[in-house]
């Protein structure tokens, strides 16, 4: 692409920040939280502490975090201990953040397998 030919403001627009915004904050919880040791018994206090935890960051309005109790239940039933290492495959998470007015909404929850981090709705 030719310099003449180059959009000429390359600014980001509030959506587009407020979608970075979202992405910045799943990182934070997923990589922050990733292999934290979870039982049933610490489920409250750990959701807790992730919602809260990411709901400092700016512009963050709203994380709701949900343990997929089955799941961790199935997996302890097949160990020898009595906690396991929380990963994508226990959590379902939905980040709201407000940027300037514009609000994205962002949900991560199992597909096929994988907990997908996705943009649910842009909204100004």
């Amino acid at each position: 692409m030719s310099p003449d030919s180059a959009p000429s403001d390359t600014t980001p627009t509030d959506a587009e920040s407020a979608c970075f915004e979202a992405g910045i904050k799943f990182g934070s919880l997923y990589h922050q939280f990733a292999g934290t040791p979870i039982s049933p018994e610490s489920v409250s206090s750990l959701t807790t502490a992730m919602e809260q935890s990411i709901e400092n960051q700016p512009h963050c309005s709203d994380v709701t975090v949900d343990v997929r109790t089955n799941e961790l239940e199935t997996a302890l039933a097949d160990s020898s201990a009595d906690y396991t290492e929380l990963t994508g495959r226990f959590l379902e998470v939905e980040i709201v953040v407000d940027y300037e007015g514009c609000e994205v909404v962002t949900r991560m929850e199992m597909q096929d397998g994988y907990p997908l981090m996705r943009l649910e709705s842009v909204r100004s």
